[in-house]
């Protein structure tokens, strides 16, 4: 209930919330305590500013690259101060794995709209957010931004995600082995995914562990996301998207990026029989390569030129998802030099702020 200055046609709310939101009424009383009728209902809506974060140049990189995290607010007004998130995943008293946002240790270098890593490294791989406040003795905080994640490769990564099958592509209700296997001291590495409905989980959620080993038995295409290796010391192996399709054609393609001048070989799978040696039309970036093939392309000396989105079709079973191939170039004297791969696009959400 609200309590205005009786002697004022009028009420002020100074501090106002989302919870002030609803229909307001007022009716007058005489000095003899006669009451009036409630006046017409007006309708407050109370809506809170969204904070909106988005990345720049994109959201995948390659170890030492430079990316820029920039939050704005949907309101006109300028005097926003900004704080910076990330998610987390924690191991509780119970030998529970909880999901938790905590701030960033500097987040306070990002208080003007925009939190930049430079150079990256492998252990910034994961899922950031924002929100701000405004006022100096009062605070007029944002709800939480969109989620953004963040996914970093490098040449050496102290551990290696091993996928078997080792494709990118992969059918529903097939079983899935997703391993670390580590190069260096670490201990305690764990297999996670982020998906845009369930964002990071540990495989114990959706798998089974074996040491190192995440074991999934059936496929859903809700099981399409990114995987990776972490440490609880929060080293990272390189991230792999993976796709799960309900279809019945699906594209073999190299995990990981394939050197300028080595072959790369692409297979059409068909859920049944699961065999190559069906005829297949191959595209790249939407356009056909080759047609009536018996199911694999062999591209023998592959450039730069040849990266892309890749899919195949089948004229009767169907055609498959696309899946990226990334080619990095040859350093000197046959030195692999870091390469470039998928760059996850997220639709962002933007919300509009009443103020009054």
């Amino acid at each position: 209930m609200l309590y205005p200055d009786s002697t004022k046609h009028e009420i002020s709310i100074w501090y106002i919330r989302h919870s002030d939101s609803g229909d307001y009424t007022c009716r007058g009383q005489s000095s003899d305590s006669q009451s009036s009728e409630n006046s017409d209902v007006v309708t407050l809506t109370v809506e809170i500013p969204k904070a909106v974060l988005s990345v720049s140049p994109q959201s995948w990189l390659t170890e030492g690259d430079s990316v820029t995290l920039n939050c704005e607010i949907t309101d006109s007004s300028t005097d926003w101060t900004f704080s910076w998130y990330r998610e987390i995943l924690y191991r509780d008293y119970d030998d529970h794995i909880i999901n938790s946002v905590v701030p960033l240790s500097d987040s306070s270098r990002g208080s003007g709209g925009s939190y930049t890593l430079n150079p990256t490294a492998l252990n910034h791989t994961g899922v950031y957010m924002c929100s701000a406040k405004r006022g100096e003795r009062r605070v007029f905080p944002t709800d939480d931004s969109n989620i953004q994640p963040l996914w970093i490769t490098g040449e050496s990564p102290p551990v290696s995600l091993i996928i078997n099958p080792n494709r990118t592509q992969h059918f529903t209700d097939d079983s899935l082995s997703l391993s670390c296997e580590d190069q260096s001291n670490s201990t305690g590495w764990t297999v996670r995914r982020y998906t845009h409905s369930e964002r990071v989980l540990d495989c114990s959620w959706w798998g089974s562990v074996t040491g190192s080993t995440c074991e999934i038995s059936f496929l859903y295409t809700s099981y399409t996301g990114v995987y990776w290796c972490e440490s609880g010391s929060g080293e990272n192996s390189n991230p792999v998207n993976i796709t799960v399709h309900d279809g019945d054609v699906i594209l073999e393609s190299p995990v990981h990026p394939v050197t300028e001048g080595h072959p790369l070989t692409l297979h059409c799978l068909y859920r049944y029989p699961k065999s190559s040696n069906l005829r297949a039309d191959f595209y790249k970036d939407g356009s056909v390569l080759q047609t009536q093939t018996t199911g694999e392309m062999i591209i023998y000396n592959v450039s730069k030129s040849d990266e892309g989105f890749y899919h195949c079709k089948h004229p009767e079973r169907g055609e498959s998802l696309k899946s990226w191939v990334s080619v990095r170039a040859s350093g000197p004297s046959g030195v692999e030099a870091p390469f470039s791969v998928l760059m996850l696009i997220s639709s962002v959400v933007t919300a509009s702020c009443i103020c009054w």
